[in-house]
This record gives C-alpha cells, structure tokens and sequence, in this order.
C-alpha cells in the first residue's frame, strides 16, 4: 500500500510538472507544421512562395538567439555576424565586417527591387550604417536584434521606416 501511494505521488508530481511546459513556436521537434507552413504564416504569404527551404530552414534554427555585440554563434550573435553565417550557409557566399562595410561591398538597390536575400540597411541614431538584416518576402526581414535577438520584422514598422537607408545586392 505504502509503494502505491508513493507511486501515485510521483506520476501526480510528472503531471503537474509537465503542465508548465511551454512549447518554443519556432521549434522544430515541439511544432507539426511543416516550415514552408509556419513560415508563410509569419510572412503573410502563400505556402508555395516558401521555395527556399534552406534559408528558413536556417532561420529556424537561429530564431530567438540573443543578441551580443561581437557574438557568432547560437549563444549570441550581432547584426552584421548573423548577416554574415546566413550568407556563408545558405547561399555559399563570404561576406564580411561590419553592416556598413557589407553595404559598401554591395550594389545598392531601392525598396523596390528588393528580392529574398537581398541586405537591408539602417542608420540608427548614426551617421553611418548600423544595422543590417536579409530581406525575405512581403517587406519582412530576419535580423539580430538589441532586444529580442533573431526575428523577423516589417520594415513598414514605423521604427524601421524611419532608419531604412536601402537594400543591397552581393555583386
């Protein structure tokens, strides 16, 4: 009787416990939808416009990674850093040094022309470029950002409208 109520009060314990796990909405293993699904969900676009599985397949992976200022790996990455992994990954390019210096190594295109993975840039508080992010589709963009890390954002947002410089194209 003794190991019953025992055994009852460790399964109780599992349960309650397991009731405050939350699930990670970019996670992988913990999410049924397929990526071309939870990315067209954020993007505000068709399934089928979700063609390039590697790069959101990437971005997946790095969704939520803080922010660091120097940083380059999954522990903590900045803008120009994160631009910098993606391109090397996804697209098999080098590109290297600071948004401003990326920006310079680029054809410079208007809003306009912006394609998926095409770079987007910004003057924050800044006389020069200071952030750098990879456009996608539907004026989203996936960047490393101060506050919440990797994310995507509408460069319709206010913020972003207000410091958008332009977009650049790896020559």
């Amino acid at each position: 009787m003794k190991f019953l109520k025992i055994y009852s009060l460790l399964i109780l314990t599992l349960l309650i416990s397991s009731c405050g796990v939350k699930k990670n909405a970019t996670n992988n293993s913990s999410d049924n939808k397929s990526i071309e699904e939870k990315y067209s969900h954020l993007l505000r676009v068709n399934a089928e416009n979700i063609s390039n599985r590697k790069l959101y397949l990437f971005i997946d992976e790095w969704y939520g990674t803080p922010y660091q200022y120097g940083g380059k790996t999954k522990n903590g990455v900045d803008c120009s850093d994160f631009a910098s992994v993606l391109y090397k990954e996804v697209f098999g390019r080098e590109i290297n040094g600071s948004a401003s210096s990326i920006y310079n190594q680029c054809e410079h295109i208007s809003k306009e022309e912006l394609a998926e993975g095409d770079f987007v840039f910004f003057k924050i508080d800044s006389k020069d470029i200071s952030h750098i992010g990879i456009y996608l589709q539907n004026n989203k963009f996936v960047h490393a950002s101060v506050k919440k890390g990797i994310m995507i954002d509408d460069l319709d947002e206010d913020y972003y409208k207000k410091y958008f410089i332009g977009g650049g194209r790896v020559k």
